[in-house]
């Protein structure tokens, strides 16, 4: 059982690579298997039924945080300025304070409770706080984001993303094949978010899914 946890581990990096990262189709062979010989050196000489020693938090600074707000931005554009509370918030998310990043975007939406940016940006942040799940709360930020701004993609974008980490990619691809559906061929993000529909697609057809 105490196997499960770092085979999921294993499949939500490779869905990040491929969907969040943005990893080549042809690279994704050489990352499985990266992951496989990854998992297989864990086997010979990790001993995962040992309890872990107690360390305290750290932060994750890591490269996806910038990653994953950059994302965010492309949706709303260059001629979206964000809110000063979204700008501070995406300080704290880019250094794994994602708390921190969530009470911060709680001032913006009190500030202006239209503000789909912040409600994205809210919701993205919970989910890393929870480690990738989909929490209650990251359900009604991205829900409060998609009345802010109908016309806009992001919150149903984020919310297949969390879907997909959360080992439900069916939901993902119904999430995302009604959005393009729904959706003029000529929005900016429409051809991006195809070739990720395909890729998911793929994916689950390998998956026996």
């Amino acid at each position: 059982m105490s196997w499960l946890p770092i085979i999921a581990l294993g499949v939500a990096a490779f869905i990040l690579a491929a969907f969040v990262f943005r990893l080549p189709k042809g690279g994704w062979t050489l990352f499985g298997a990266a992951l496989l010989f990854g998992l297989a050196g864990y086997a010979l000489q990790g001993f995962p039924g040992y309890a872990g020693a107690p360390k305290s938090a750290q932060p994750d600074a890591s490269e996806g945080n910038e990653i994953l707000i950059e994302a965010r931005r492309e949706f709303y554009g260059p001629q979206s300025t964000p809110s000063r509370f979204v700008t501070v918030a995406d300080a704290f998310a880019r250094k794994g304070q994602y708390e921190d990043a969530a009470n911060m975007l709680g001032n913006a939406v009190t500030e202006n409770p239209v503000d789909a940016e912040a409600w994205t940006a809210m919701g993205n942040a919970l989910v890393e706080h929870a480690e990738g799940s989909l929490t209650p709360a990251a359900l009604y930020a991205y829900s409060r984001a998609e009345r802010a701004d109908p016309g806009n993609p992001a919150p149903t974008y984020f919310l297949g993303i969390g879907f997909l980490r959360a080992g439900q990619p069916g939901r993902t691809r119904d999430l995302w094949l009604n959005l393009l559906e729904n959706s003029p061929e000529d929005a900016p993000w429409h051809a991006d978010l195809e070739l990720r529909l395909e890729r998911l697609e793929a994916l689950m057809t390998q998956m026996g899914q």
